[in-house]
């Protein structure tokens, strides 16, 4: 259990740090193109893993891979910037918070002998209350009015990546390094289809606070996040993997804090608590 613990606060650290490296990436390169890059070097960081400890796949799954890959990444990618620019980026969040809700909701469908059980459906309530709280300060000084289909863009991303949580659970034979390569390579291929249609861009200069930045996007926010992840989903199950869609905000107003020396409000607090809570909840209440 105490692993399980320390892959979900890794995970939710290392996604919660992102924010603020995006942020220097995105002054030089357009959003589909800083995902083009972290999908690639997190795939490219994975094949030299994999091939340095010998490991390879047991074949035959690429169809699996590529499903998982587009709902994963490449379908989030289109659907969350579209979606953000008609609302508030607290609203934003808050949505993409029901990601757990969606992993609850789909799990007996797709996987065999999955129920709804109370220790799940408590814990996301607080972990998702938890999120509110974080967000309280932007609901509180108001938000403009929620456009339907902005919204209803976001809810889907976050039910695309509910899906691909479980549909992970397929790939449970397989070494949690060779699933993470192969998930970001489909997905690396789909998302540059995309960006080549949506976003063309002939050239552009790439700095070297540009290029470190999309290197420990890359190595680090996919390749190395992708392997915890998916060893998380692995030995904790979906619904637990997804509380790290309640830790990553919160890791990223600490973490944005921290290096822009901001002042961390009482209900940030309050927030982590909360969420810590719903996480540590989830494990006690399914003891039997």
């Amino acid at each position: 259990m105490l692993k399980s613990y320390l892959y979900l606060l890794a995970v939710g650290a290392i996604w919660g740090s992102q924010f603020i490296v995006q942020e220097t990436a995105l002054t030089q390169l357009p959003p589909l193109w800083v995902g083009v890059s972290r999908s690639t070097i997190g795939c490219m960081t994975l094949v030299v893993v994999c091939a340095a400890l010998g490991l390879k796949g047991n074949g035959g799954r690429w169809p699996l891979y590529a499903l998982i890959g587009l709902l994963e990444a490449a379908l989030p990618f289109v659907l969350v910037p579209w979606g953000q620019q008609y609302l508030d980026s607290s609203i934003a969040a808050i949505l993409m918070g029901t990601v757990p809700f969606f992993a609850i909701l789909f799990a007996p469908l797709l996987i065999q002998g999955a129920t709804i059980t109370l220790a799940g459906t408590v814990s996301v309530m607080v972990g998702f209350t938890g999120l509110l709280i974080l967000f309280s300060p932007d609901l509180a000084r108001g938000v403009g009015a929620i456009d339907p289909l902005g919204a209803l863009a976001i809810l889907c991303a976050a039910a695309c990546f509910g899906l691909a949580l479980l549909l992970l659970r397929r790939c449970s034979d397989e070494h949690p390094i060779v699933v993470a390569r192969n998930v970001l390579a489909m997905a690396s291929l789909q998302i540059v289809a995309i960006a080549i249609v949506a976003a063309p861009i002939s050239e552009v200069e790439i700095s070297g606070k540009i290029l470190l930045a999309l290197l420990y996007l890359g190595i680090m926010c996919a390749g190395v996040v992708y392997y915890l992840y998916m060893t998380l989903i692995n030995e904790a199950g979906a619904v637990f993997a997804s509380m790290t869609n309640y830790l990553v905000p919160a890791f990223g107003v600490f973490i944005g804090a921290t290096l822009n020396h901001e002042v961390v409000s009482g209900s940030s607090w309050l927030a982590l608590v909360v969420i810590l809570a719903a996480v540590a909840m989830k494990q006690l209440l399914d003891k039997p």
